[in-house]
């Protein structure tokens, strides 16, 4: 029996689904994804990672190197049900780009390997899925690997992530031998043929039928322990039905208190059909959502997911292709049709949408119009960003963001040739507005161009695009972390006034200020003025001074933050005062109060997560302790160790070529971002040339 996609028939918003593939790096999205087109009948080819041709995987860097780097939105029909799905980068250094999937998803897959259960990346985008509040069921991949264990993964998953597992599937056979799965909510089996995506369902086999009684059973009391409904039938009858049984499994799914589990392994193409329908069956449809809100005018509103409501959507990605300027958008409420003018709410221009793509990697299939819950892009927006809101020009609504991310690691660039350097600066531009990640400045002692990103794979990726892309030829310096300043001990009462005099109305301001630092690595301001001193237009004028000179502390001319910064009094004059004069206040006002606090240094940490031979633990840990390294966990299995440390970034440039070298290659590390620390003196003098933290 073969398993194919049946034609959309409704266009419901109860039969859409948008959801996003989460996991690990090589965890096995990329090819989870491919098998599910094929399984839908998207595709009728099969295409591999390794090989370099999976549909989501078309860059060719991503060929290359065999790793998804751009998130790529596909599209399938399943069961009378239209499925918008995102394949996601599974390297750290490419986070931002889950970062503004995950804000316009409504449900997620996440994907663990069977042998290595919850990996660090893998719980750094579970995190992210958390803060979005978007519904995930779990899918063990890898079933056939030498070692693969479900109910390993499955600790690893209620252990790492803190959730509760409901697990619906028995695998039938272990590693090699694994054929099928046993469907614990039918009680039914599931058996694909070798070598081929055909699959046969019967009853129990006989040897697995106690054993799935039995987690059967343990299902259901899993269940009734989180679901009322589920309860009282299991308190009446000792047992749940299978239509129960679903329904509570898809309500917990949606509330979040619990996360399906199923399993099978993609590269074999087991275990697909049955994951298509858990999609259908338990994440949310656009119609589940709730309004969405956002601002307009100051006041907070909502608008539902009706295709007769006022036009609303979220920009979350922008790309240039040869056909040209790709903005990919949600559309949350009303219909957006061909030639329509739409408004961009945070700036109040205007635009004409010229095309409305459905998009399929890099193909595209032009479309009259997009309702709400589709996932399109459009061509013929100028200057829409990642983030921007687009509403109809009559109903503005501004939408919150998606977050980007601090860069950490920064890179002087400049073009080979001379004659190359007005092209590198149009190609960084492009880079900077497709992947607001990345930050592009010039830096004012050296006059460098400085790139800044996430970790040195994305800048790697990103000057390669401009090799290939644009045809620039550039020189690349030696990596560099973003440190930063913070405050240790404040200064209380400082007294600072602004005058200027210099013919005609003057400038005039004073101000005291009080600062303290921070347990986290922010900025706050706050007035306690009374008796109208400081009108709040100069307060405001105040803040953002204090924010100009954040720019440039007094250790090395870095970044500042973690700090508090009060306005406890002041004084105006009737005609030389100004909101500019009080700005310039509160600048300079600032950068005399940290001269005077005490500053010190911070550096960017990462965990790192070494897995090696046993034999090679002893050489791992003296290098990580070199590195400034402080080693906090240490795993072994089956004559593999798993090393856990916190490293300081700026320790760990070159680290993945020392590490194949003290392993005779069979070392491998993986890193997520750990916050700031503070830099010792000893390196801090280098870092910023002679000056301690005062």
């Amino acid at each position: 029996m073969r398993a194919n996609g049946r034609p959309l028939t409704t266009t419901s918003l109860t039969a859409v689904r948008n959801l996003g593939i989460l996991a690990h790096v090589d965890a096995g999205k990329t090819t989870i994804t491919e098998r599910i087109l094929f399984a839908t009948g998207a595709i009728h080819k099969r295409g591999e990672v390794h090989h370099g041709t999976t549909v989501t995987d078309y860059d060719p860097q991503e060929r290359d190197r065999g790793i998804t780097i751009f998130a790529a939105a596909v599209s399938c029909t399943w069961g009378g049900h239209h499925v918008n799905l995102i394949d996601t980068p599974g390297h750290v250094d490419f986070s931002d780009e889950v970062e503004r999937s995950l804000r316009v998803l409504d449900g997620a897959v996440a994907v663990f390997d069977a042998v290595a259960g919850v990996e660090p990346q893998s719980e750094t985008v579970w995190r992210q899925a958390d803060r979005h509040g978007v519904p995930r069921i779990a899918f063990v991949n890898k079933l056939d690997r030498a070692g693969a264990d479900l109910d390993t993964a499955v600790a690893s998953i209620r252990r790492r992530l803190g959730v509760v597992p409901l697990v619906v599937q028995l695998p039938i056979g272990r590693e090699d031998d694994f054929t099928g799965v046993v469907d614990l909510v039918a009680m039914r089996a599931l058996r694909w043929r070798a070598g081929s995506a055909d699959f046969e369902s019967g009853p129990v086999p006989e040897p697995l039928r106690e054993e799935a009684g039995r987690r059967r059973r343990l299902l259901e009391e899993t269940v009734a322990e989180l679901h009322a409904e589920a309860l009282e039938e299991f308190c009446a009858d000792s047992a749940l039905s299978d239509g129960t049984l679903a329904r509570a499994l898809r309500e917990l799914t949606l509330r979040g208190d619990g996360v399906v589990v199923l399993c099978g392994s993609a590269y074999r193409n087991r275990g697909i059909e049955p994951l298509l329908d858990a999609v259908v069956a338990y994440l949310p449809a656009p119609a589940d959502m709730p309004p969405v809100r956002g601002t307009a005018d100051g006041a907070e509103q909502e608008r539902a997911p009706d295709p007769a409501e006022p036009f609303a959507a979220l920009a979350f990605k922008v790309t240039a292709t040869a056909t040209g300027r790709l903005t990919y958008l949600r559309v949350y409420a009303g219909t957006l049709r061909k030639g329509a003018t739409v408004l961009d709410a945070a700036t109040g221009r205007t635009e004409r949408v010229g095309r409305i793509l459905r998009v399929q990697a890099d193909r595209h299939e032009d479309r009259e119009e997009a309702v709400a819950g589709d996932i399109v892009a459009v061509i013929g927006l100028k200057s829409a960003r990642a983030g921007t809101t687009l509403c109809a020009p009559g109903a503005p609504l501004v939408l919150e963001p998606p977050t980007v991310a601090e860069p950490v690691v920064s890179v002087a660039v400049e073009a080979r040739r001379n004659l190359d350097t007005g092209r590198l600066a149009s190609a960084l531009a492009r880079l900077a507005e497709e992947d607001p990640s990345l930050v592009v400045r010039s830096d004012p002692e050296t006059g460098q161009t400085v790139l800044s990103g996430l970790g040195e794979l994305h800048l790697e990726v990103a000057v390669e695009k401009i090799r290939r892309g644009h045809g620039v030829e550039v020189v690349v310096g030696r990596p560099q972390v973003s440190y930063r300043e913070t405050v240790v001990r404040g200064v209380t009462g400082l007294v600072h006034r602004h005058v200027k005099q210099d013919g005609g109305a003057g400038q005039f301001a004073h101000i005291v200020l009080d600062v303290e630092p921070l347990d986290e690595p922010v900025f706050e301001f706050r007035s306690t003025v009374v008796g109208g001193r400081v009108p709040q237009e100069y307060a405001r004028a105040v803040e953002a001074g204090c924010r100009d000179a954040l720019a440039e502390g007094p250790l090395g001319g870095y970044p500042v933050t973690g700090l508090r910064v009060t306005l406890t009094d002041g004084a105006t004059h009737s005609k030389d005062s100004s909101e500019m004069a009080f700005r310039a206040a509160g600048r300079f006002g600032l950068r005399e109060a940290l001269r005077l606090s005490t500053v010190e240094l911070l550096e960017p940490v990462v965990e790192v997560t070494v897995s090696v031979p046993e034999d090679g633990v002893g050489g791992v840990l003296g290098d990580l302790a070199a590195r400034r390294g402080r080693v906090s966990g240490q795993t072994a299995e089956a004559g593999t160790a798993a090393i856990t440390a916190a490293v300081p970034l700026a320790e760990l440039f070159g680290y993945a070529s020392r590490l194949r070298g003290r392993t005779q290659g069979r070392g491998v590390f993986t890193t997520r971002p750990a916050g700031l620390a503070p830099v010792p003196a000893s390196v801090a003098a280098s870092v910023t040339g002679g000056l301690p933290a005062r």
